[in-house]
């Protein structure tokens, strides 16, 4: 059996359409899942158009009726979107309620065991506040509608692997929320994540906060009083941890294979080498040659991989997006399901 996957459109005014439909391009993906897109018609007839895609789009109300055949886009419609209702390149109150409505449609139907795994499209945070909807994100709107507390960002780039202790929030809070038990819940999110991904016992190297992992104290206290007795208490349940190790340091030594992760204490520390290893930018061209990333929540319920980038307004529209990380998403996503529930 293949793992039916939902692939939410993202926000209409970004690039979410366009990289949808040029994934749905790539047949190999039909090889190896049912994928479904839940989105808007509107908008993925435009993506259609103006990428030359071809694909025939199929309008079903439930994944189990999706036929899964090469050339034809299976999409569940919700209909937000009237020709001429959106702009591309502009943050809109209604692109910002259609693109959270995808997003809770499909965890419904993941919750309702309608979908293996659900991959996410990118979302515009001003706009779906804009709508209503107090989030910063999609990892905790996730972790809101599946009532699940203890959850974490884990990022794949290149040969680069991150999981995040604190993800959106101020550097100030960010160094307040990095307490002992919220460590270890990450390095063991960590292990069950990369467990998933078909890597038994990783190895986990573990981010200090601070310079030089704070230098036995020179530079801070997280370190002694937080970070290393969470590493500790991760050792005695049978994990693989270590740290902390010095941050400038750490992501040199999971590219090199020491570590199969690296459990990142703030957005910044883990984001910042993830992308370097996995976006090339032309300069010349001002365009992406690479955009390879994917972000995957681990803790839920339900998996959920997503693009590892933004709804890139800039370049909305225009034909020219990269659906690299999408297709990734995907086939990250396709592991997880198939390890998951046997299949």
């Amino acid at each position: 059996m293949k793992p039916v996957i939902g692939i939410t459109m993202g926000d209409p005014s970004g690039i979410g359409s366009e990289i949808a439909v040029k994934a749905l391009k790539h047949e190999d993906i039909y090889e190896k899942c049912l994928p479904v897109v839940i989105g808007d018609y509107e908008a993925l007839r435009q993506a259609n158009e103006f990428s030359k895609t071809g694909l025939e789009l199929r309008k079903i109300s439930l994944p189990r009726e999706a036929a899964g055949k090469y050339g034809a886009l299976d999409l569940i419609d919700l209909g937000f979107l009237a020709p001429g209702s959106f702009e591309y390149k502009k943050v809109q109150r209604l692109c910002g309620e259609a693109s959270f409505q995808y997003v809770i449609k499909s965890i419904d139907l993941a919750m309702n065991g309608e979908l293996h795994a659900v991959v996410t499209g990118p979302i515009n945070k001003e706009a779906i506040n804009m709508a209503g909807h107090h989030y910063s994100g999609h990892t905790e709107i996730f972790g809101d509608y599946t009532k699940t507390k203890d959850f974490a960002m884990l990022l794949s780039g290149g040969n680069i692997k991150v999981i995040h202790v604190t993800t959106h929030c101020s550097m100030r809070d960010a160094c307040d929320r990095i307490k002992r038990e919220r460590v270890l819940s990450v390095i063991k999110l960590a292990h069950e994540g990369l467990s998933l991904m078909d890597c038994k016992n990783p190895r986990i190297g573990v981010a200090g906060l601070n310079a030089h992992s704070s230098e036995n104290g020179l530079f801070g206290w997280e370190e002694e009083r937080e970070i290393s007795p969470a590493i500790d208490d991760a050792k005695a349940l049978g994990i693989n941890a270590e740290g902390p190790v010095p941050p400038d340091t750490v992501f040199v030594k999971c590219q090199a294979g020491q570590y199969d992760v690296v459990v990142a204490m703030y957005h910044d520390q883990g984001h910042i080498p993830l992308k370097l290893a996995g976006f090339k930018l032309d300069i010349a061209t001002n365009r992406y040659s690479s955009m390879s990333g994917v972000n995957s929540t681990i803790g839920l319920p339900v998996i959920r991989t997503s693009v590892d980038h933004g709804t890139a307004f800039g370049k909305a529209g225009e034909g020219r997006a990269n659906e690299e990380s999408l297709v990734d998403a995907i086939d990250v996503a396709v592991v997880m399901a198939k390890n998951k529930f046997g299949l």
